[in-house]
């Protein structure tokens, strides 16, 4: 007696294979990647101890009118903007250093949904990190009245969350770009900092340069969104600096990795 085996049927197929993780779970899992580290856990404690400091020191050394709740805002997103993008860059590099890309693209083939989930998670720290920040900010308008004579000031613009915001998402994102196009911590890391550092010396020290400094230097351009006054031309420079500094990378190192062969 025989039997007849019946073809698969594209749903039997379909029941057999499980379902993609959605990009939600992806981000999720990216996010969770950010602080299983060793590293990304501490350098989180870090970017919140750094920021409690520069709440305390402009509380006792800061003679001027800054200590309100949007001076403490904007001084305390300067450790979250300075630390935030290395965690950016290692959300992306600790694949390669760490071994587990094969791992990732395997369970994962589609790389740009990998890609996608990354940088959905590096904006979703640069909000948190503005929320850790505020708290810090909050904490110190409340011991203003005891330690000054000054009274809590409160006031906060909308303006300069939006901008504060925008602009660390900005700078993580520079982070991950960074990350992307050279897919080694050392070297990402080094370059994130010491090229953006040349160029604001070089622009600020030749007159010559000024153009560059107003159009394409990240650092002088997102200057003034700490304070909320970015508007009008503004807007342009910082775009261009951007596309410069985060696109142009971010474009490449996403094309290297989606056509590389991971090992």
């Amino acid at each position: 007696m025989t039997t007849t085996t019946l073809p698969a049927t594209p749903d039997r197929r379909a029941a057999a294979e499980p379902a993609a993780p959605s990009l939600a779970t992806l981000t999720r899992v990216e996010l969770r990647k950010s602080y299983d580290t060793r590293a990304g856990f501490w350098l989180l404690v870090v970017i919140g101890l750094a920021s409690l400091a520069v709440v305390l020191l402009q509380l006792f050394f800061d003679d001027g009118p800054n200590r309100t709740f949007a001076g403490y805002f904007a001084t305390t997103q300067l450790p979250v903007g300075v630390l935030l993008p290395v965690l950016g860059i290692l959300l992306v590099t600790s694949e390669w250093s760490q071994r587990t890309a094969m791992t990732t693209f395997t369970l994962v083939p589609v790389r740009s949904r990998v890609l996608t989930a990354k940088v959905l998670a590096a904006s979703v720290l640069a909000v948190l990190g503005v929320a850790a920040a505020s708290v810090a900010a909050a904490l110190g308008t409340l011991l203003t009245p005891l330690f000054t004579e000054n009274a809590a000031d409160w006031s906060l613009s909308a303006a300069q969350v939006g901008q504060v915001v925008i602009v660390q998402v900005i700078t993580v994102l520079v982070g991950v770009a960074f990350g992307m196009l050279l897919l080694s911590s050392p070297l990402a890391i080094v370059l994130y900092f010491v090229l953006p550092t040349v160029v604001t010396i070089l622009v600020n020290a030749v007159g010559a340069l000024d153009w560059v400094r107003d159009w394409l230097d990240l650092t002088s351009t997102t200057v003034p969104m700490y304070e909320g006054a970015l508007d009008g031309q503004g807007w342009l420079q910082v775009g261009t600096s951007v596309a410069l500094w985060g696109a142009l990378p971010m474009v490449a190192g996403w094309l290297r990795i989606e056509r590389s062969e991971i090992g």
